[in-house]
């Protein structure tokens, strides 16, 4: 399994916010496992946090702002972006003022700074986040439409499509999230003169400069308008580059760096689901509002799949890790108490087994005649024997060894489990085993139902 990874040391930027013009100090910093993307306004007194999740995405009129009660951060998927293209899981970014700052209008310059600090591996498991049924997003009014699909890694295809004469159709595609740094990084944001001119005449945009973004010049301008832009941007002139409809003020990094810059924000927009994906996503005419409302969506899925009661993902007809003779050479019982039929996945934490539940079980002659169901002592036995089967292969000689019960706690009945039920065990160790004790958090599933739960303690005990 992948290994979740923070950065090796601190590191620093400066620059204006795109908006509020204000000189920002941005640092990156190292943090524990299972953190996540986590904001800190250095600031503002008490250093309060907010974390990169789509629940607190407050605005998305000029870019992507969280903000939990008062405190506010704007700008923050270029930011975002950056992370998790790198594959990071978990970072803590300290901001002394209200604006991430813009710096190139991509995100390149955070790229470089994070990987020249270089990645520290940890000790946990990264989880990623299954699609097992599309996940779609559709706004009709704005001729929106999203859609994730399943995959074995994270894709994504952006189209824009804009009703303009020199912006008109464009593709852009990222095959895998390691190619981030070299195909999406450095693509600049971009702006119409017409919305370039409504945000000047707002007192808007005053960080931004004729570096760090691509203005596309959908109509005529005369040499006036050219000389107020110049003088706006603090350039000496500035003319329109006629074959690609753009100021001349920069070359493309990519003949598609405006696609290219939206699948660049659609990254950092996602990242706000808490989770890296196994996805294919297709977006077309994506936006922040809508990349947002696309993240919240994912998100609630993420929730169900990666909650402490969600079922494992686990074909119960695939070719088993362990079969039934494989188990009888590891735990010492046999029919009919042997209640594990197959060991679907194992490693060193967390064990998969399967039980299937038929009418021929002996139990079922007395428990109940006219109502079938099976004994819920039972259920915990057969979850008992699953993690046996962990702990037992924690020892070089499984053959000479036994577990034996100690303690149950926390048992919960949610279910009854009758005849032609598939009952999933899951057991997770609680703790390392020590001096031969073993606790286990156990959980028994019927399809994508919790049937039973809970915590045991067995003790392995040597008897050849």
């Amino acid at each position: 399994m992948t290994k979740q990874r923070t950065i090796s040391k601190p590191v620093s930027f400066r620059g204006k916010g795109l908006h509020t013009g204000a000189d920002t100090n941005l640092i990156f910093k190292p943090a524990p496992e299972n953190t996540g993307y986590v904001f800190i306004r250095t600031d503002l007194e008490g250093n309060p946090e907010v974390k990169a999740l789509a629940e607190n995405v407050i605005d998305t009129s000029r870019g992507t702002t969280i903000g939990k009660n008062d405190v506010v951060i704007n700008t923050v998927e270029h930011a975002l972006a950056a992370v998790y293209g790198l594959e990071i899981d978990n970072i803590i970014i300290e901001i002394d003022g209200l604006e991430v700052p813009i710096l190139s209008g991509n995100a390149e310059a955070f790229v470089e700074g994070l990987q020249k600090v270089g990645f520290q591996e940890q000790d946990a498991d990264r989880v990623y986040f299954n699609i097992k049924e599309n996940i779609t997003h559709i706004d009709k009014e704005k001729n929106v439409e999203y859609i994730i699909t399943s995959d074995e890694q994270y894709t994504l295809n952006v189209l824009v499509d804009y009703d303009s004469s020199v912006l008109s159709n464009q593709y852009a595609s990222l095959n895998t999230i390691s190619d981030f740094s070299n195909e999406i990084a450095k693509a600049r944001t971009f702006v119409f003169l017409h919305e370039l001119e409504h945000l000047i005449e707002n007192n808007l945009v005053k960080g931004g400069d004729l570096n760090n973004a691509i203005v596309i010049v959908d109509r005529e301008i005369d040499r006036k308008t050219l000389d107020k832009l110049a003088e706006f941007f603090h350039q000496e002139k500035v003319d329109v580059i006629p074959e690609l409809g753009i100021l001349n003020n920069l070359k493309l990094n990519y003949p598609n760096e405006p696609a290219r810059h939206k699948l660049l924000d659609l990254i950092g927009d996602l990242a706000l689901t808490g989770a890296f994906i196994n996805g294919r996503v297709i977006a077309r005419r994506p936006g922040h509002k809508s990349n947002v409302d696309f993240a919240k969506k994912i998100r609630k899925e993420i929730k169900k799949q990666l909650s402490p009661s969600a079922a494992p993902d686990v074909d119960v007809n695939a070719e088993p890790l362990m079969d039934i003779n494989d188990i009888k050479n590891t735990l010492p019982h046999r029919s009919p108490f042997l209640l594990v039929d197959k060991i679907m996945s194992m490693n060193e934490k967390v064990i998969i087994g399967v039980k299937n539940v038929t009418m021929n079980e002996p139990f079922f002659v007395g428990h109940f005649p006219d109502e079938p169901v099976m004994p819920g002592v039972l259920i915990i036995e057969a979850m008992a024997q699953t993690g046996g089967v962990l702990v037992l292969n924690s020892v070089p000689d499984p053959e000479n060894y036994a577990t034996y019960f100690l303690k149950i706690d926390a048992v919960r009945f949610k279910r009854k489990v009758v005849p032609g039920d598939t009952l999933v065990f899951k057991m997770e160790l609680m703790t390392p085993i020590r001096r031969g004790i073993a606790q286990m958090k156990a959980q028994a599933f019927v399809g994508d139902k919790l049937a039973t739960e809970a915590e045991v303690m067995a003790q392995i005990v040597k008897v050849k």
